[in-house]
């Protein structure tokens, strides 16, 4: 596969572990011992991005030829890397602006000098160490909240080496009890449904059997009450928080990762769709299944807080005790850790 660089990826950057940043902030916390301050740059030896590119993807075992790209102005390159990847265009030419200017130390050593124990990890134990966390203990932090791209509702965000497509839909609970809009959440799914656009549910479900996935087979474990580790059709709870959070991940076949997040934040309910594409593929399949968000996802929302208005839903399940609740979450949690990974935070 060929990758096109532009003339700016010929330009030397450092860069640098995002625990080897946090390792010098800690450093730094702790006073000079001749009372001094000083500017510190930071970041391993210097590198071009294209040495980055390659650099990657071995450590990936990918095969990739890079040509030099028929353009190179910034104009040019944010919106190239816009198109063919999840980045917004604002974070891309952010990027591209960043590496037109060669880095260099202001100062010689002067890092090695005041922290003498820290060493940066190098280039490819810092990807590597990236791709197994995003593989193994996925943490979707906020701090990287690029806003929305190019199609509005979608957002990006990024962790370690992937990037996080979402679709975030809010409908107001009008008055009605977040505990009674909890209780109805809990009862999606399964024999109850899915409340709105059913055909386009089960249309979903047979698709996914006819490529060897579960389907909407599986229902669900009770009626009213979900906990995690629980199977819910083709997702599966992950996280649970009585009246704040429920979210589910995708065990559907699917070019990447998925998850279905509900959140109540004082009077709306929030829910959000969250995908990591692999690959282009994955990107083709999520903006191909956009247009069916939009006719699914609010009608989801609304039906879900007019049947708690409504009273026609069951009252939430009463609490278990606290010694069975901890070895049912202890037990969950440790399913969950096995075989699944972590969900937001």
């Amino acid at each position: 596969m060929a990758v096109f660089a532009a003339r700016w990826a010929a330009t030397p950057v450092r860069p640098i572990g995002i625990d080897d940043v946090t390792a010098y902030l800690t450093a730094a916390l702790a006073p000079a011992p001749d009372g001094t301050m000083a500017a510190v740059d930071i970041g391993a030896p210097p590198m071009t991005f294209l040495d980055m590119l390659r650099q990657t993807a071995r450590v990936m075992n990918l095969r990739r030829l890079i040509l030099p790209a028929p353009f190179s102005g910034s104009c040019l390159s944010s919106l190239w890397l816009a198109l063919m990847t999840p980045v917004p265009y604002r974070m891309a030419a952010a990027f591209v602006k960043s590496l037109q200017s060669e880095s260099r130390n202001q100062i010689i050593d002067c890092a090695g000098t005041c922290f003498p124990g820290i060493r940066p990890a190098s280039f490819p134990h810092a990807v590597r160490q990236a791709i197994h966390e995003a593989e193994n203990d996925l943490v979707l932090s906020r701090w990287c909240d690029s806003g929305a791209s190019a199609l509005g509702d979608i957002d990006v965000r990024c962790h370690a080496e992937a990037s996080i497509l979402r679709d975030r839909r809010a409908h107001s609970l009008a008055g009605t009890a977040p505990e009674r809009v909890f209780a109805s959440l809990l009862g999606i799914g399964g024999e109850n449904g899915w409340l709105a656009s059913m055909f386009l549910w089960r249309l979903r479900g047979w698709l996914d059997k006819a490529v060897g996935g579960c389907g909407l087979n599986r229902g669900r474990r009770h009626a009213t009450e979900l906990r995690i580790g629980d199977a819910l059709d083709f997702w599966r709870v992950v996280d649970l928080v009585p009246n704040k959070r429920l979210l589910l991940q995708a065990e559907m076949r699917l070019p990447g990762k998925a998850w279905l997040e509900f959140d109540l934040q004082q009077d709306t309910l929030v829910q959000t769709a969250h995908f990591v594409p692999h690959g282009l593929p994955g990107r083709l399949y999520w903006y191909a299944v956009f247009p069916f968000h939009n006719l699914i996802f609010p009608k989801l929302c609304r039906a879900i807080v007019a049947r708690a208005e409504s009273g026609r839903f069951p009252p939430p399940p009463k609490p278990e005790s606290s010694d069975s609740r901890a070895l049912s979450a202890g037990q969950s949690d440790r399913r969950i850790r096995e075989e699944h990974t972590t969900p937001f935070n």
